[in-house]
């Protein structure tokens, strides 16, 4: 094909800047995959140079213009033709011309606003890359290259606890409480369980990290669990009065942050289940929505205040 001009004639590179010393960070592909990246946060400029490299020296490469963009999308897999994106930035590197030798041309795009994080789900997936075409006639050449986004929170140290009383009536009593409602993602679940009164014969009891992904809205929502985590807490049954300690580390498991209506196209929540199983293997549950947030590594310096003159 290549003899009627249909053929690759170039190859593109995209160069990020600062790329010896950025970080790079995971994040799964759509089929379970996981693939690494160069990371970004919200507000940093995404700069580098884009090299087009001639497939055959001494051959002009005719084009309409070359253009790199920086984009923002979310991707419905039960909606795949439509690209919902949120983010798009165009820079025109050439006017349309030809190019008779490899090419190098330096892009910036100034202080990105990166609002969401990148997420692979179950039946979404949100991305930002960089594209580059080279417009032509008949066939357009295109390089895509992709980026991670983190979202940074901070939470204020007044984060109350949850404390909570679940039973059925003069079978079980317990009350259970979390040291907070509020995570990061490195964080650890301390609580306790109390029981109260216990009529029924318990086996065993487990917690679970569920995560709920919506997507859609209305007649079209679809809702997706998934069990991050579950640990066994307690094997055998409890007395009145015992008190069972929860310590659950987080670091150890696949979470992201809690994401609530993105785009006002999906939202990814985060549930703590308990779950009580008795000799009749009667399962008897509670679930409590707990809200994740990724800290930042680096903290600011304090402002300072200015001295007053007045002395």
């Amino acid at each position: 094909m290549s003899f009627f001009g249909f053929g690759q004639t170039a190859e593109i590179d995209i160069i990020l800047s600062g790329s010896d010393t950025r970080k790079l960070a995971e994040i799964k592909t759509e089929d379970g995959k996981k693939e690494k990246h160069y990371l970004y946060y919200d507000g940093e400029s995404v700069s580098g140079k884009v090299n087009i490299t001639l497939k055959k020296p001494g051959m002009k490469l005719e084009h309409q213009g070359i253009k790199i963009e920086f984009i923002g999308q979310i991707e419905l897999y039960y909606d795949r033709g439509n690209h919902h994106e949120f983010t798009s930035l165009v820079k025109e590197l050439v006017r349309p011309g030809e190019l008779a030798q490899n090419t190098s041309y330096n892009f910036d795009f100034v202080n990105v606003e990166k609002p969401y994080e990148s997420y692979t789900g179950s039946n979404v997936r949100l991305r930002y890359f960089l594209r580059v075409t080279i417009v032509r006639r008949l066939s357009d050449i295109v390089k895509e290259s992709d980026i991670i986004v983190h979202t940074l929170a901070s939470y204020p140290e007044m984060n109350s606890s949850i404390k909570m009383e679940v039973g059925i009536e003069d079978c079980l009593h317990i009350e259970f409480e979390y040291n907070k409602s509020k995570y990061h993602l490195k964080d650890v679940i301390v609580g306790k369980i109390y029981f109260l009164l216990v009529r029924i014969k318990i086996k065993h009891m487990e917690i679970a990290i569920i995560k709920r992904e919506t997507t859609g809205s209305g007649p079209n929502t679809f809702n997706e669990n998934e069990t991050i985590a579950k640990y066994e807490i307690m094997d055998g049954a409890p007395v009145r009065g015992e008190s069972i300690p929860i310590r659950l580390f987080l670091a150890g498991y696949d979470l992201t942050p809690t994401m609530k209506d993105i785009n006002k196209k999906f939202s990814v929540r985060y549930y703590l289940n308990l779950v009580l199983v008795d000799e009749e293997e009667r399962r008897y549950f509670k679930q409590q929505e707990i809200v994740l947030w990724r800290k930042g590594e680096k903290t600011r310096k304090p402002i300072q205040q200015p001295q007053s003159e007045n002395k």
